[in-house]
């Protein structure tokens, strides 16, 4: 039982988790990311693939062994309907992320967002949540978020098992839906 003075911290406690926790399953609104070449990558042209939309620091260590994972996965499950789009959020983008690509040899769009408020609202985040990198948002084909990790989850996602929790998630999104269409 909680003592009767301890509950107004609790609740606050309580509230602040809840806060940061998100609405999952929720519509994935339309989201941009800037390209190299100038044009915009828009999430709502990848309607009706499963799409990871990674959030990434190109220096982050947790982030690199993300995408080179996402590499594989994208070689993988490409061909059954699946994207991986990327968005760095570095200093210095877009500077950055040719460079990058080239290392990891990418086979797939690596972009950039410089909103950061704009970027936290789309992930559901407070404007003072100071996430962890990288960012992970499952998709699935009709637009809906089903899953979002975030690498503060060490335990849970990130973690020894990483490659084998992606491949889950993914699986999950490429599953058809009883009742509707692919």
């Amino acid at each position: 039982m909680i003592p009767r003075a301890l509950l107004p911290s609790v609740l606050v406690s309580i509230s602040l988790a809840l806060a940061s926790a998100q609405q999952l399953p929720r519509k994935a609104p339309d989201w941009n990311i800037s390209a190299i070449d100038g044009k915009p990558l828009a999430l709502s042209q990848y309607h009706g693939k499963s799409v990871v939309l990674a959030f990434i620091l190109t220096t982050c260590p947790h982030c690199r062994l993300t995408v080179g994972y996402l590499a594989k996965d994208q070689q993988t499950y490409g061909p059954r309907g699946f994207q991986v789009l990327a968005s760095a959020i570095d200093m210095g983008v877009p500077g950055v992320i040719p460079p990058f690509v080239k290392e990891f040899q990418l086979p797939f769009p690596v972009g950039y967002n410089t909103d950061g408020n704009a970027m936290l609202a789309f992930m559901g985040y407070s404007r003072d949540h100071l996430p962890h990198m990288p960012i992970l948002l499952f998709i699935d084909r009709q637009g809906t978020i089903r899953e979002q990790h975030e690498g503060s989850e060490e335990k849970d996602y990130f973690n020894d098992r990483q490659e084998q929790n992606l491949q889950k998630s993914i699986e999950a999104l490429l599953k058809p839906v009883p009742g509707r269409s692919r």
